[in-house]
């Protein structure tokens, strides 16, 4: 029977990897690629929308999943997510229309959904507190690795095949991934029956799309209808959880200091993060007129420093335990983004690059810990759903933030009609560009960069406030931690 074999955790490891060098690739090969698909495909107005659509299915199936793993297990989930993410990901490189992109894209993030928090809760499950802390330096690594490759790997795609193969550059990873995944991976999982919370489901998927109207627009009655909505249904929402048998997201966790703490610092760092990779790469190409290569290469160094800081930190916190980095790491986070907004219309891509790198080290020492201090406050059938929660908050957190930075931007380009509605497209192309009027060239260009510099600054904004939320983290003693984390998973891990 499958429940008696071991799992093979080398290979699980392996297929998780493999997982989220998917996920890591279309961070920063969507990120290179996007400019150029603006540039076939039009819809500069659109542009925000194929991030925030991705986040936003990402957002409401994360902590869906995270409970279903908790019931079901995280095997079906994860094979589940994979399966998705493929799909949306062929589906998405077919487009041919910005519409049609943002819908795959959609897609696709519901996979991501899925797959990413099961990569995490599974390495939680199969290995101990200390073995946690080096597996999520080596996730770290490889992480980084794919993702510093990704502009380089983009940037070649654009240049010498087209823009459609960054997402179909997906399938062999998937495909090995199911593989190692299904075969390597076993675990027993308590069967009795349970009452899935399918309204509180259907609330929190609302909620977070009204959420999303509410913050991608400024002004207008949409904002404000959307704005109100969104507060009504996540009202109804908590209160059904307060109710249900087995409530989607149990609200008791939030009781603990370190779920909360984790789980509002995660959201605005999330923001933080997410608005410097979608707009990072706009700026070198719209503003400092730079190729795709360039706008990938910009934000790659965050890829470099990330997975760095992550092997460190995970193996620092035996030593010196979660609060000292989630310190550090968020207050190198603030620094980063206060440098981004102080460079403004100086920034040079060198400039770029470093503040990137530093911003990098910052997620990655603060992160690690800020995860497994929340896997190791918890038994196994709520691992699922704490480490999606936290995950949840930070992408919501960047549907906000992007959804916001992206009105921000259309209503700033909106300021000057002289600028055509799609001059903002054809300057991302160089043969659009070269068909711009000057005196276009030059209204466009001074629209956007005022656009991004206030982009940047609510970037450097949410980065002092995630370090100012850090400081209320509670001190967690490892010796706990480690025996909360003894609560083993009912599987049978082994090298076997």
């Amino acid at each position: 029977m499958a429940s008696e074999r071991k799992t093979h955790r080398a290979l699980t490891v392996a297929g998780l990897i493999l997982a989220l060098a998917m996920a890591a690739l279309e961070s920063t090969v969507v990120a290179t690629a996007m400019p150029t698909v603006i540039g076939d495909l039009g819809g500069i107005h659109q542009y925000a929308w194929v991030t925030t659509a991705y986040l936003l299915t990402s957002s409401v199936l994360v902590p869906i999943c995270g409970k279903l793993s908790d019931i079901y297990g995280r095997k079906p989930i994860m094979l589940f997510g994979i399966a998705v993410f493929l799909l949306g990901s062929i589906a998405s490189g077919a487009a041919r229309s910005m519409p049609q992109l943002i819908a795959f894209r959609a897609l696709q993030g519901a996979g991501a959904g899925a797959m990413q928090p099961m990569a995490m809760t599974i390495s939680g499950d199969i290995f101990d507190l200390k073995e946690r802390a080096r597996i999520q330096g080596v996730f770290g690594a490889a992480w980084g690795l794919f993702g510093i490759i990704g502009p380089m790997v983009g940037g070649l795609i654009v240049r010498y095949l087209s823009w459609r193969w960054v997402f179909y550059i997906n399938i062999p990873f998937g495909a090995a991934s199911v593989a190692l995944v299904g075969t390597s991976f076993h675990e027993r999982v308590d069967r009795r029956p349970h009452a899935l919370d399918f309204l509180g489901a259907a609330l929190l998927s609302a909620g977070v799309v009204a959420l999303l109207l509410a913050t991608g627009r400024l002004g207008g009655w949409t904002t404000l209808l959307a704005a109100i909505a969104s507060a009504a249904l996540f009202a109804v929402f908590f209160a059904v959880e307060r109710r249900a048998p087995e409530p989607m997201i149990p609200l008791p966790l939030f009781r603990r200091p370190v779920m909360l703490i984790s789980n509002v610092a995660g959201a605005i760092l999330g923001g933080a993060m997410m608005g410097t990779i979608t707009f990072v790469p706009l700026f070198v190409q719209g503003v400092l007129r730079g190729t795709p290569t360039d706008a990938g290469s910009a934000i790659a160094p965050m890829l470099i420093g990330w997975p760095i800081a992550s092997a460190i930190g995970g193996r620092l916190i035996p030593r010196v335990g979660f609060r000292p980095l989630i310190w550090i790491g968020l207050g190198v986070t603030a620094a980063a983004g206060l440098a981004l907004a102080l460079g403004g219309t100086h920034d040079t891509p060198l400039m770029l690059r470093a503040t990137t790198l530093v911003f990098g080290v910052g997620m990655g020492l603060s992160n690690v810990a800020l995860l497994i201090a929340v896997q190791s406050s918890v038994a196994w059938d709520q691992r699922g759903i704490a480490t999606a929660s936290t995950m949840f908050s930070r992408l919501l957190g960047g549907v906000v933030a992007v959804g916001v930075m992206g009105g921000v931007l259309t209503a700033q380009l909106a300021k000057d009609p002289s600028i055509p509605e799609d001059a903002a497209s054809r300057l991302l192309t160089a043969e659009g560009a070269r068909g711009l009027d000057p005196s276009i060239l030059q209204h466009l260009g001074e629209a956007l960069t005022s656009g991004l510099t206030t982009v940047f600054w609510i970037i450097a904004a949410m980065g002092i406030a995630g370090f100012v939320a850090a400081l209320w983290f509670p001190r967690v003693p490892l010796q706990a931690a480690g025996g909360d984390a003894s609560v083993g998973p009912p599987s049978e891990a082994g090298i076997g």
